[in-house]
């Protein structure tokens, strides 16, 4: 009988060869890391493992797991022949295969087999054990084991159990530690010590039971054996295992996917031990979190008012700092991402293109409400306010509607020369080249050429309105944004190392220009009060953009240092709900003026005030023919339609009637709310359109105040026949 079963045994021996591991016990973890290559940021990981030589883990952990699991490891051939005996048996008998497997059986069927208990998988256990003890060394395949088992918490061997027991490395677990990692593979969860009394009582019984047999083992003195005994060591507070948990989960997806975008694919990304670091720092994501916390009304949730943050640098176009909105658990819409409508955070881009075009700071449009375009299109200011002949700068500071048709419809082909200029300074084109898989828009959805582009009905991200600012902070030279700065994989070997894509998108001169008229925002403009005593030069942009009801349903204000861009955005809802009644006040001066500057003030804290660009007043070609001179009012006064608030500024999405140009609906973010990657909904409703004339007519302008120059205009006033909208 026993000559059988040897033959039997010998013909399996001969038949079965080792197989290829299991993939899922090759993979580790991939870290990502916040800018400074050391923080982390988060990991992906399909077993969270951080494999470790022997040389790294302390004798007192060796000892301990062989003195629990194996005492005969050392000398033994790999299996356990009464284990297998009694197995077999069991099984025959109809009973449940029992354990008693050596530290190699357990390697074997962790790494080459499944979790099935029968009597041949036993047997093939039994096999593939003497094979791989006839293959590799005991240390090899201590190694091995100590770096494959599971201890529970969520973690595949020593240097994961270590960090999620102790918060320590593994080389420097002492004794106690490595007796308790010991004891908890017996049973990874019932051990847990953070399960409760009932586990923690039992995890000491077999702790005790791990020291006493280390002394045995003659592994430590009796003495040491003695001080281990009485006493569990301390246990730090578990973290939460909730790994996207907040706005992580929201910068894990935006890395991912750019990971993707870069050639990694799943496979490595979950599982193949890559260090990425990106270009977040903790300061510029705790200060937008911190900052939107401290400035939302506490009485509205989450869960309808939404703030997305993006703050990048200048120069490089790295983005240093999100708010995405809402935990990543409870809603994977990224509003940093996302974006809404840009109202009159695009009347720079209007600006730029028209210093481009030939004009100057110091021409002066028609600031008076409502005007008339050749074409039919009508706009109004808020309130129906008079400013008479402002000069750009006037204009950009009370951010004048009529004034930046007036320019748009005054420039050769002006519609189309301000989305040249937009997508040269940062913002996407309409539509991307290619399929949208950054972790950012590539697209800029209702970006078209019409009479009304410069007032903002298209939908930006944040992250793309900070980037395109940053460009006139950096002397007109654009930047590619990008968040991930570089990624070594598990050999140490780099693939990829972040390069700056960069391009002049405006004259250094131009920028000057726009920098100074955006200035005066922050001094004596829409902004001003919220600014009031920043400590840094700033330059920015308030906006507002109403929907189909005539409400806001969107408000920014974006600006920058000459360190960092920062844009800030509120929305409710979808994106296009209305704040009016909701948020109150609604507009940029107020809520996102605000939480900009407590951005600011701690993204900036250590930095040096650097001044912005004194203006060069760059006077080009632009046509002067068939204008009358201006002549200012002698006191310029303001009349306002007393029948809603004083705003910061705010425009609508879009004219009354039938424009001869397409206006475009108003449209918000690409992505679906139910998973993390998708695309976001799709706002209701048309663009605003109103036809209500105003009950009040001002009498004077703000354009004799400040600088003035050559009068510039060709177009119709109302009192013509024309089709008129009154943007708010």
């Amino acid at each position: 009988m026993v000559l059988i079963a040897s033959a039997l045994f010998f013909i399996a021996y001969r038949s079965i060869d080792i197989p290829e591991p299991n993939s899922e016990y090759l993979t580790q973890t991939t870290h990502v890391y916040y800018a400074d290559g050391e923080t982390d940021l988060g990991e992906f990981a399909i077993q969270r493992r951080d494999p470790v030589g022997l040389e790294e883990m302390p004798d007192t952990l060796k000892d301990a797991v062989v003195a629990a699991e194996d005492q005969t490891f050392w000398t033994n051939e790999g299996i356990d022949p009464k284990g297998i005996l009694r197995a077999a048996f069991t099984n025959a008998s109809g009973g449940v295969t029992q354990g008693a497997s050596t530290i190699t059986q357990q390697y074997v069927k962790i790494l080459y087999l499944t979790q099935e208990r029968t009597w041949k998988r036993k047997v093939k256990e039994a096999i593939l054990s003497l094979k791989i003890q006839n293959q590799y060394s005991k240390e090899e395949v201590l190694e091995g084991y100590l770096n494959t088992i599971y201890f529970g918490r969520g973690a595949y061997g020593v240097q994961a159990a270590a960090q999620a027991y102790f918060k320590v490395d593994a080389k420097d677990l002492n004794l106690k530690q490595s007796a308790v990692l010991a004891a908890v593979l017996n049973d990874p969860n019932d051990l847990d010590p953070a399960n409760g009394k009932a586990a923690r009582s039992e995890l000491k019984g077999r702790y005790q039971y791990v020291v006493n047999s280390m002394v045995e083992m003659d592994a430590i003195s009796e003495d040491d054996g003695n001080r281990a005994y009485d006493k569990l060591p301390k246990f730090p507070e578990p973290d939460a295992e909730q790994a996207y948990e907040g706005q992580r989960g929201h910068v894990l997806q935006m890395v991912r996917k750019e990971l993707l975008r870069l050639g990694f694919n799943e496979q490595e990304i979950s599982g193949g031990g890559l260090e990425v670091t990106t270009t977040f720092t903790k300061k510029a994501m705790d200060a937008a979190k911190d900052g939107q916390a401290a400035i939302r009304p506490p009485s509205l949730g989450y869960k309808n008012l939404h703030v997305g943050i993006a703050t990048v640098e200048p120069g490089s176009g790295a983005v240093r700092g999100i708010y995405a909105g809402q935990d990543y658990l409870l809603s994977q819409l990224n509003w940093a991402v996302e974006g809404g409508q840009a109202g009159s955070t695009f009347k720079p881009f209007a600006l730029a293109a028209g210093i481009k075009a030939g004009f100057s700071l110091e021409d002066t449009f028609e600031g008076n409400s409502p005007f008339t375009t050749e074409n039919g299109y009508t706009v109004g200011n808020q309130g129906d306010t008079d400013y008479g002949r402002p000069n750009l700068i006037a204009a950009t500071e009370s951010s004048i509607n009529t004034a930046f048709i007036d320019l748009t419809t005054s420039m050769e082909n002006g519609p189309q020369e301000i989305i040249d200029t937009a997508v040269d300074m940062g913002i996407p084109p309409a539509e991307a080249p290619k399929k949208d898989a950054w972790g950012f828009p590539t697209s800029t959805p209702g970006l078209e050429a019409n009479e009304q582009v410069a007032l903002g009905s298209q939908t930006v991200s944040p992250i793309n309105m900070a980037n395109a600012y940053a460009t006139i902070a950096n002397g007109g030279v654009a930047a590619e944004p990008y968040i991930i700065e570089k990624v070594v994989d598990q050999d140490g070997e780099t693939r990829y190392d972040h390069k700056v894509q960069d391009h002049e998108a405006l004259s250094e001169d131009i920028a000057a220009d726009v920098s100074y008229a955006m200035e005066q925002v922050v001094e004596t403009g829409t902004g001003a009060a919220a600014m009031s005593g920043f400590a840094w030069p700033a330059a920015g942009k308030t906006g507002t953009a109403t929907n189909a009801a005539d409400e806001v349903s969107s408000s920014w204000y974006a600006g920058f240092t000459a360190q960092y861009a920062t844009a800030v955005m509120y929305v409710r809802g979808d994106g296009d709900d209305g704040l009016d009644g909701y948020l109150e006040p609604f507009y940029g001066g107020e809520f996102p003026a605000k939480t900009w500057r407590a951005v600011m003030d701690t993204v900036m804290a250590g930095e040096e005030p650097i001044e912005l660009p004194e203006p060069v007043f760059v006077d080009g070609e632009a046509p002067e023919e068939g204008h009358a001179p201006y002549t200012p009012p002698p006191s310029p006064t303001k009349t306002r339609n007393t029948d809603r608030p004083d705003p910061d500024d705010s425009t609508d999405s879009s004219p009354t009637g039938d424009p001869t140009t397409p206006t475009g609906d108003p449209t918000t973010p690409t992505g679906d709310p139910t998973t993390p990657t998708g695309d976001p909904t799709t706002p209701t409703g048309d663009p605003t359109t109103q036809q209500t004339q105003p009950t009040t007519r001002g009498t004077g302008g703000q354009g004799g105040q400040g600088r003035q120059g050559r009068q510039v205009g060709r177009r119709r006033r109302a009192g013509h026949h024309g089709r008129r909208t009154t943007l708010t």
